[in-house]
């Protein structure tokens, strides 16, 4: 007969109690071990986060689109657009050393109300140029054109150019540079400061003579020029000459004197019959005549601060000096002359579009 050895329940209960005991143990050294990771993991994903938080809102406010997120809707004239005479710059920064000045028909055209369509076109144009100065520590301001009677007989439109640039500098007297820019221009390229473009690099862009392109066919030399001098006016030429719209003057004592003679009444008396473009004329003249004038006067390329859309200089359409050009990131586009045949509106839509979609960052995507 065989034998069993007998069944002891109390012994598995016993060897239950130990694996549970032995479970818990380890679970318990298991969570003594990750808990200080899990809550070092846990603190460095807020921080990380609240630091992304942080940083993107820094960029995202600090981002100056150089046209308004409404600018499809622009057509709608704004209430109170601008404050004449008004100028802004960062509350923070030192006096500005360098002011842009904007010119602007606020109050409506010179003879007749402007259109939506014109009203939109200021309003892009003054809040590119508001960003652009704010982005950069540049003060701002925009001075109305609208006609004003000088003399008796006489609206002197367009040679209120040198007038406000002599008011401008008696409202900025440190200010170094000043930036003159016509309503119908647009900047392009708002990350390029103007110190990076132009003024760090005068000597590598600036043609001194118009011995390279002269389409005015003016006498090359003059005795007693000294080309060692500062400069101290920065224009640009186009196919029909110098082109004021957009430029650069230095603040001194040269550049107020050759405001005091440019804007000397006897020669506009005598002259301004002849002189289709009133002061771009007046200056021409006295580039061509006077040694101490072109002495400080340098020559931009045209595409630096006043690259054309087509259609302008139509008769030089295949000649790239004068044209926009996207790939190559020109800086400024200037629609001069485009109620001439031209669709004004037309064009400053597409190249403020253009300029948006070039210009935005990755995170404004969320909030257009």
């Amino acid at each position: 007969m065989a034998t069993s050895v007998p069944y002891r329940f109390e012994d598995d209960l016993l060897d239950e109690k130990k694996k549970k005991r032995n479970f818990v143990s380890k679970n318990a050294q298991a969570k003594k071990f990750w808990h200080p990771i899990n809550s070092k993991l846990i603190k460095s994903k807020r921080f990380i986060l609240t630091v992304f938080v942080v940083v993107f809102l820094f960029f995202w406010i600090s981002d100056s689109s150089s046209v308004p997120s409404n600018m499809s809707s622009s057509m709608d004239i704004p209430a109170q657009l601008v404050r004449n005479h008004k100028s802004t710059w960062l509350p923070f920064s030192k006096e500005p050393k360098i002011v842009i000045i904007l010119a602007a028909n606020e109050g409506g055209g010179v003879l007749r109300w402007k259109n939506e369509q014109e009203w939109a076109i200021e309003r892009i144009s003054i809040e590119n140029k508001r960003a652009y100065a704010r982005r950069h520590g540049y003060a701002l301001t925009i001075k109305d054109t609208t006609t004003a009677k000088r003399y008796s007989h006489e609206f002197r439109e367009g040679w209120q150019k040198v007038d406000i640039l002599k008011q401008t500098m008696r409202e900025f007297p440190n200010a170094e540079w000043f930036w003159w820019l016509d309503l119908d221009t647009l900047i392009m390229e708002p990350k390029k400061s103007l110190e990076e473009h132009i003024f760090d690099r005068l000597d590598e862009i600036v043609d001194r003579t118009v011995s390279d392109f002269n389409p005015l066919n003016l006498v090359e030399d003059l005795p007693y020029i000294d080309y060692t001098q500062e400069l101290d006016l920065l224009i640009t030429q186009d196919c029909g000459g110098f082109n004021l719209g957009s430029f650069f003057m230095r603040n001194s004592e040269w550049s107020k004197l050759l405001l005091d003679i440019w804007w000397d009444p006897a020669a506009y008396e005598q002259k301004h019959m002849i002189w289709e473009h009133r002061e771009q004329d007046a200056l021409e003249s006295l580039y061509a005549n006077e040694a101490w004038i072109r002495s400080k006067v340098g020559f931009l390329p045209l595409r630096a601060i006043n690259a054309f859309p087509p259609g302008a200089c139509s008769e030089y359409r295949e000649d790239p000096r004068y044209f926009y050009n996207e790939k190559e990131h020109d800086f400024v586009v200037n629609m001069a002359g485009c109620n001439f045949g031209r669709d004004c509106w037309g064009e400053m839509q597409y190249y403020a579009n253009l300029m948006k979609v070039s210009n935005n960052k990755w995170y404004t995507n969320f909030f257009s």
